[in-house]
């Protein structure tokens, strides 16, 4: 059965309907998580991921990003070549309206931990909030799919090239599971995630930088499959390297799954990255909430 929904929208700063989501813990939230999602793709893919997260007692909150999903639906309609593509106000208005949803969960649920969990695409929104002092809000940071945002760390060509022998869908990339692979194609919500063609030059050189001093020494965990062809295990500890470093994180954990590709969520192995996730979560809710 699926977890408890309510549905809401904001219409943004330049007029964007942004429509977002809030999944109810099975009792009393002991957890509340910002949920968001990567490239070409959208909310109701984790529908698995929210309702074992909602069985454990964690309240999930995530928005359809600009030109995706609901929001991309109501901006684009049935033009599907705009799919993916930002609109006005651009990069800058995806961080502005994250943030905002972040501020919600916040707003709602002052009492207990606030975690950002941000995968591919919504990891580099993530790590670019944390530098503008994102931090603040939140308990803990969790990171999938993810990479350090700098050239030789980050792919930004055909991240199916090295996949593409395995399969004719283009989605190889994305998990080992073939299932995975045809419900994608078959999604009328999901397209190729070609950053520079959808975002442009100026804003997709925005989701390039390096971490900064996070100004609150919060948990992050990383969660990378080694057969990641966005940044892999490299690109991953490369990041996790640069949070001690530059960002003041002292705490910080890095799962990297042997085999494993971009979507961990999604992969053959899921069971174990979903207990993985939870049992880090467990020691944010043991902790006293900042």
């Amino acid at each position: 059965m699926a977890t408890r929904r309510q549905d809401d929208h904001f219409t943004d700063q330049h007029g964007v309907d942004i429509f977002f989501h809030r999944w109810a813990a099975d009792g009393s939230p002991r957890l509340a998580l910002h949920l968001v999602h990567g490239l070409g793709e959208h909310l109701f893919r984790y529908q698995h991921l929210i309702d074992y997260l909602t069985s454990s007692g964690i309240e999930v909150w995530g928005h359809h990003q600009r030109g995706h999903g609901l929001t991309g639906q109501k901006q684009w309609g049935e033009d599907v070549s705009r799919w993916g593509r930002l609109g006005p106000g651009g990069m800058e208005a995806v961080l502005h309206n994250t943030a905002r949803v972040t501020e919600m969960v916040k707003d709602e649920h002052s009492d207990i931990p606030i975690v950002f969990l941000g995968h591919s695409w919504g990891s580099l929104v993530g790590q670019i909030l944390l530098n503008r002092g994102g931090a603040s809000l939140l308990d803990g940071v969790v990171f999938t799919g993810t990479s350090y945002r700098m050239p030789g760390f980050m792919n930004s060509g055909d991240l199916n090239a090295k996949h593409k022998h395995l399969g004719e869908t283009g989605a190889e990339w994305l998990s080992r599971d073939v299932a995975v692979h045809e419900a994608f194609l078959a999604d009328p919500w999901t397209f190729e995630a070609k950053t520079l063609k959808l975002f442009g030059v100026k804003d997709s050189a925005k989701l390039l930088g390096r971490p900064q001093p996070v100004g609150k020494d919060i948990p992050l965990l990383l969660m990378v499959g080694s057969d990641d062809s966005l940044g892999g295990e490299k690109g991953t500890r490369k990041l996790a390297d640069a949070y001690r470093r530059s960002g003041g994180l002292s705490d910080i954990t890095v799962k990297v799954y042997e085999g494993a590709r971009h979507e961990v969520f999604n992969e053959t192995n899921h069971d174990e990255v979903f207990a993985d996730l939870t049992a880090w979560l467990d020691q944010l809710h043991k902790e006293p909430n900042a």
